[in-house]
C-alpha cells in the first residue's frame, strides 16, 4: 500500500491567514520579511540627509520619517534596520528611547523606538534617526576607480529590492507601505549624484567646499525598495522630451543610441496602461557588476551595460522596466509572496508593447522563449519545490533565495491563459488597464487581484470558475495548462536546432553561414536555447558550429551567454576560460550564476571555477557573490580566510 502523502498547505502565510481572518474576523495581515508593524502605523514621507563617505565606504545619514498612528494610545514603533549604527532618535524634536533587537539571518535587526508621548489614531509624529551604514551594507556597492569604466573616480550604487533598503535607511521596509521622499545628498565635487526622484537643484556643501549637495523630490508615493541612489563620474544626454540617459562618459553615446526608442515605448505604454505619472523617465547604465538586467527605480531606470549590444535587439529590458511604471511602481505587491503581481503583469505589458511596435507574432515568439526560461527555473529548483509556486510561502525564506523567472513567466502564462479564455488581447488589456486604475498608488494581494478580476468579468464568471486556481497559484512545478503559442518565428529556430541534434559527423558539411545570417538576434537566442534543452551536442558538432557560424565573435550578451554554456556542456575545454571571463567581466546574475554552475559541473574544471570565483569575489555585488557561493557550495567562513 502506497504511503499517504499528508497534504501540505503551500499557500503563503498571508493567504492562509486571510482565510483565517475571514473566519475569526481578525486583521492578521503581516509581511514575513519585515519587522515593522504596518498594521499599527504607516510612514507617509521620508526626509533624507545623506553624506557619502567614499574613504570609509559608509553613508552618514539622518532620516526624518513622518509616521501616522493607526491606533489610539500609540507610543512604540518598530523600524527595519540591517547593520546600521544608530546614533540618536528623536520624536517631534524630543529625545526618544531606542534599542536594537536580535539580528535575524536575512531580516536584519528590529529598531524598537519608544516615543516620549502617546498619539491618537490619525495623528502624525516626525521620528528622526541619525545613523551610519556599514561598509558591508547589502543595499550598497562601493566601487573602486579600477572597477569603473573611467578608472579615475570611485562609484556607488544601491539595489534595495527586495529587502535591502533597511541596510541604507532605517524604515518600514515592506512593499505594503508607500510614501513620498525628499533627499539631500552630499558627494565629492568631482562626482554627480542621481536618485529615483526628480532632480531639484544643487549647491556647494556649506560644511565642505570640496563637496556638492544634490537635491531630489519624489512626490508620488512609493515603497521603500524603490529608493535608489547612484554617485559617480556621470554624464547625461537628452534622448527624448522626458528622458535623459546617464552613465560614465565611456558608455554615454553608445547608451544614447541603444535607448533612442525610449519615448516611442513610453507613448505606447501610455496608450495601453494610462498616463505616465512619474514626470521624468531617465535611464542609467551602471558599471558591469550590477546584478540585474534592469531595475525599475522611478524616474531613473537602472540598466546593465550588457544591453549595449549595438543592435537594439535587447530593448525588451527597457520595455520591461518602462512597464513597471504602472505594474510594480504604481500598483505594488503587498508582500514579496505576491511578487508575481509585479512581474507577471509587467511581462504581459512588456510583450503588449512588443506587439504594438513589432507584431503579434513577435509577442508569441517572446512568450515561447519565456516558457523555456520557466522550464529552466523549475528544473533548477526542482518540480516539487514550493518556491516554484506562483504564490510561494516566504515564511523564513529570504526573497533573494526565492528569486527566479517563476513569478515572471508563470505569471505571464496565467495572464495569457486568461486572455485566451476571456476574449483575446484587447479585451484582457482592458482589464489590466482597469486594474491599474483601480489599485493605483496602493499595494495589493493575489486575493484582491482575483476578486477584481471576477468583478470586472462578472458576465464571464462561469469561465473563471472553471480555472484551476489552486493548480495555478499554490502548486509547484510547471503550470497546469501549456498555452498554444504561434510558432511562426520559432519554426526556423526549431528546424535548425533539430538539424544539428540529428546530424551525424558526415552531415556536418551541409551547414552554411547563411543558416544564422537569415535569423534575427532574437531567433539566434532561441536556436541556442533549444539546444540547451537537449542532451549536450558532441564536441565535433560544437567545434563545427564555431567554424561555420563564428559564434565566438557575437557581442550580444544573450547570444554569447547561451553559446558558451553550450560549449562547456559539450566539454570544449577552450571555452572554459571564455565562460569564466564572461562570468566575471560583468556581474548580471542571469549570466554569472549559470556560467559558474556550468564550469563547476565540468568535473575537470571544478577547482578552476572555485579559484576564479574566490579571486573575483571581492569585486562582485554582495547579493551575487552570496548566491554564487551557494551555487558552488563554498563555505563562506572558510572562503573568507583564503
Amino acid at each position: 500500500m502506497r504511503a499517504q502523502r499528508v497534504p501540505v498547505d503551500y499557500r503563503p502565510r498571508s493567504a492562509r491567514l486571510s482565510s483565517l481572518s475571514a473566519v475569526t474576523g481578525l486583521n492578521v495581515m503581516s509581511d514575513p520579511c519585515s519587522f515593522s508593524s504596518f498594521t499599527r502605523c504607516v510612514t507617509k514621507h521620508l526626509n533624507l540627509h545623506l553624506h557619502l563617505d567614499f574613504d570609509r565606504h559608509v553613508i552618514r545619514g539622518r532620516v526624518a520619517l513622518t509616521v501616522e498612528a493607526l491606533e489610539d494610545r500609540f507610543s512604540t514603533l518598530t523600524l527595519d534596520s540591517s547593520d546600521l549604527s544608530v546614533v540618536s532618535v528623536t520624536a517631534n524634536g524630543q529625545p526618544a528611547r531606542f534599542s536594537l533587537g536580535p539580528k535575524h539571518s536575512f531580516k536584519g535587526t528590529p529598531l524598537e523606538i519608544t516615543l516620549p508621548f502617546d498619539l491618537s489614531r490619525g495623528q502624525h509624529v516626525i521620528v528622526e534617526v541619525t545613523y551610519e551604514t556599514s561598509p558591508s551594507a547589502t543595499a550598497l556597492q562601493w566601487l573602486t576607480p579600477e572597477q569603473t569604466a573611467g578608472k579615475k573616480h570611485p562609484y556607488l550604487f544601491s539595489q534595495c529590492q527586495a529587502h535591502h533598503c533597511r541596510s541604507m535607511i532605517p524604515c518600514q521596509d515592506t512593499p505594503s507601505i508607500k510614501h513620498t521622499y525628499y533627499a539631500q545628498v552630499s558627494v565629492p565635487k568631482d562626482l554627480v549624484a542621481v536618485m529615483s526622484a526628480v532632480r531639484d537643484g544643487q549647491e556647494v556643501d556649506p560644511q565642505d567646499s570640496g563637496r556638492i549637495i544634490y537635491r531630489f523630490r519624489q512626490t508620488v508615493p512609493m515603497p521603500s525598495y524603490l529608493i535608489a541612489i547612484v554617485a559617480g563620474a556621470l554624464e547625461s544626454r537628452e534622448i527624448g522630451p522626458r528622458t535623459r540617459v546617464w552613465s560614465e562618459k565611456e558608455f554615454v553615446d553608445k547608451a544614447a543610441f541603444e535607448f533612442s526608442e525610449t519615448e516611442a515605448m513610453l507613448k505606447t505604454a501610455e496608450e495601453l496602461a494610462g498616463p505616465y505619472v512619474w514626470g521624468q523617465y531617465d535611464v542609467l547604465v551602471l558599471p558591469p557588476s550590477f546584478p540585474y538586467g534592469g531595475m525599475e527605480n522611478p524616474c531613473l531606470t537602472f540598466a546593465t551595460p550588457t544591453l549595449l549590444a549595438g543592435d537594439k535587439s535587447l530593448s525588451g529590458v527597457i520595455a520591461h522596466e518602462i512597464s513597471h511604471s504602472w505594474t510594480g511602481n504604481l500598483v505594488t505587491n503587498k508582500t514579496w509572496e505576491h511578487f508575481w503581481l509585479n512581474e507577471g503583469h509587467t511581462v504581459y505589458l512588456e510583450r503588449m508593447i512588443g506587439r504594438c511596435l513589432e507584431s503579434e507574432q513577435f509577442r508569441q515568439f517572446k512568450a515561447i522563449g519565456g516558457w523555456k526560461d520557466l522550464q529552466d527555473s523549475v528544473n533548477t529548483f526542482g518540480a516539487n519545490n514550493p518556491l516554484t509556486n506562483l504564490v510561494p510561502s516566504l515564511q523564513d525564506v529570504s526573497p533573494d533565495d526565492a528569486f527566479s523567472s517563476v513569478p515572471y513567466e508563470k505569471g505571464f502564462a496565467l495572464l495569457y491563459y486568461l486572455e485566451e479564455q476571456l476574449g483575446g488581447p484587447e479585451v484582457f488589456m482592458g482589464f489590466v488597464k482597469s486594474y491599474i486604475q483601480r489599485f493605483a498608488y496602493s499595494s495589493v494581494t493575489t486575493e484582491e487581484w482575483k476578486n477584481y478580476l471576477f468583478a470586472y468579468f462578472k458576465d464571464k464568471v462561469d469561465i473563471l470558475n472553471k480555472v484551476d486556481w489552486n493548480a495555478w497559484m499554490f502548486t509547484p512545478g510547471m503550470p497546469p495548462v501549456k498555452p498554444q503559442y504561434d510558432t511562426t518565428m520559432a519554426d526556423a529556430c526549431n528546424a535548425l536546432s533539430q538539424k544539428w541534434l540529428q546530424a551525424k559527423d558526415q552531415d556536418l558539411n551541409s551547414f552554411k553561414r547563411s543558416d544564422v545570417k537569415t535569423l534575427s538576434s532574437h531567433q539566434v537566442i532561441e536556436f541556442l536555447s533549444l539546444l540547451l534543452q537537449e542532451d549536450p551536442l558532441p564536441l565535433t558538432h560544437v567545434k563545427k558550429m564555431q567554424e561555420i557560424y563564428d559564434l565566438n565573435a557575437y557581442m550580444n550578451a544573450e547570444i554569447r551567454f547561451r553559446w558558451l554554456r553550450l560549449c562547456v556542456r559539450s566539454r570544449w575545454e577552450e571555452a572554459v576560460p571564455l565562460a569564466l571571463k564572461m562570468a566575471t567581466d560583468q556581474g548580471r546574475m542571469k549570466f554569472t550564476r549559470p556560467l559558474f554552475r556550468e564550469v563547476f559541473n565540468f568535473e575537470k574544471f571544478r577547482d578552476e571555477a572555485l579559484r576564479v570565483f574566490l579571486a573575483h569575489r571581492a569585486g562582485m555585488h554582495p547579493v551575487t557573490s552570496g548566491l554564487v557561493s551557494k551555487d558552488l557550495k563554498v563555505d563562506v567562513s572558510n572562503a573568507a580566510s583564503q
